[in-house]
């Protein structure tokens, strides 16, 4: 059987521990050549994982006949310009989320993508989670009953630690955003997922003003984009919901989960990369988490959807479609971009209620 080649854009820490060595596990596909901007970084990375080829063009690469795909783990500002020309020279694609910096990008990213009969995936990794899918799966099948609320949520210290750095994250030119980008895409993902179209979003943003050191410049420099960002929502059939993604603030001992309640009891899901992969159950009569059984290899304490996303992209690219019940094509992350903006909106103009005479209990003098 024919390989499938790949040319992996990027040499930065998620090319190194997920798209090369993903793809180089799949026995049916093989990394051709390593794309990035430095040619000493680019060739010790390459030499690290076994890529044959580097190259400093990423047009170059996607012109290339000898290459049938391509993934995409580049800064976001660059994510247009190389899935465009990826899309020119009839390559399949897998790019990193956010699909873009705003929805323009985005709807032309689509556009793109429909005019050739390429595979257009987004590297959303929670979906593969076994956990995910399996309350998906129960959700389907009323284990919990009608849902009606929704909580996502991500909170960790790691963005305000003293010796964080400055890397394209903190840059608005290169991010568009900070952690509403970063780990909001992956959250507004999993509800359109698992609960369908999201039908309105209000929400805020906080950056918190500091100085760090740029890791590339080695100067201080000032953090640029939002620290916290926070979203309510409605979905389909009026089910609710509460957004929260920080790099600012502790979290109560689950980093990062989903919950969906219904009028039957609740389910919670972790989220990660694989190496935390736990569902759990409560219900009004038996309030305490309570585990549900996932597959064995839920328990490995290895970050499995890396590598699982990895082989879905190789796999979609030989069957010619996606796997319609995991897969996240650039339609839904062009979902995900318009949800995200709506809460740059929104936070440009909030609408807040002023309560008279503050929040506090006045007692009249007698």
């Amino acid at each position: 059987m024919k390989k499938l080649r790949v040319a992996v854009l990027g040499t930065g820490a998620f090319a190194e521990a997920c798209h090369v060595p993903g793809l180089h596990s799949h026995p049916d596909a093989e990394v051709i050549v390593l794309c990035g901007r430095n040619a000493t970084r680019t060739r010790a990375m390459a030499d690290r994982l076994g890529v044959p080829e580097i190259s400093l063009d990423y047009a170059q690469v996607c012109a290339r006949k000898d290459i049938d795909a391509i993934t995409i783990a580049t800064p976001n500002v660059a994510h247009a310009r190389q899935a465009k020309a990826a899309f020119a020279a009839g390559k399949h694609v897998l790019c990193e989320k956010p699909l873009g910096m705003n929805v323009h990008e985005a709807i032309e990213m689509v556009q793109d993508a429909e005019r050739t009969h390429a595979i257009h995936q987004v590297a959303f990794t929670y979906r593969y989670l076994y956990g995910v899918q399996e309350l998906k799966r129960r959700l389907l099948k009323g284990d919990i009953g009608e849902p009606y609320h929704v909580r996502v949520q991500y909170a960790s210290w790691e963005g305000v630690k003293p010796d964080s750095r400055i890397g394209f994250r903190e840059k608005r030119d290169c991010a568009g955003a900070g952690i509403l980008y970063d780990v909001g895409s992956h959250l507004f993902d999993l509800i359109g997922f698992i609960i369908g179209p999201i039908e309105s979003v209000a929400g805020s943003t906080l950056l918190i003003p500091r100085e760090r050191i740029d890791h590339r410049t080695g100067v201080p420099a000032q953090v640029e984009t939002d620290d916290i960002a926070s979203a309510w929502f409605v979905c389909r059939d009026g089910i609710q919901g509460h957004l929260f993604a920080s790099r600012a603030t502790p979290n109560s001992g689950d980093k990062a989960y989903i919950e969906v309640v219904g009028r039957e009891g609740a389910l919670r899901a972790s989220l990660s990369r694989g190496s935390v992969d736990m569902l759990r159950a409560s219900r009004s009569t038996r309030p305490a988490w309570e585990p549900v059984p996932l597959p064995e290899e839920a328990s490995t304490g290895r970050p499995h959807c890396l590598r699982t996303m990895m082989w879905s992209f190789v796999d979609a690219c030989f069957r010619g479609r996606l796997n319609s019940n995991v897969d996240a094509s650039f339609y839904d992350g062009l979902a995900v971009q318009r949800a995200m903006e709506a809460v740059q909106e929104s936070a440009c103009r909030p609408q807040w209620i002023a309560l008279e005479g503050g929040v506090g209990c006045h007692v009249p003098d007698e």
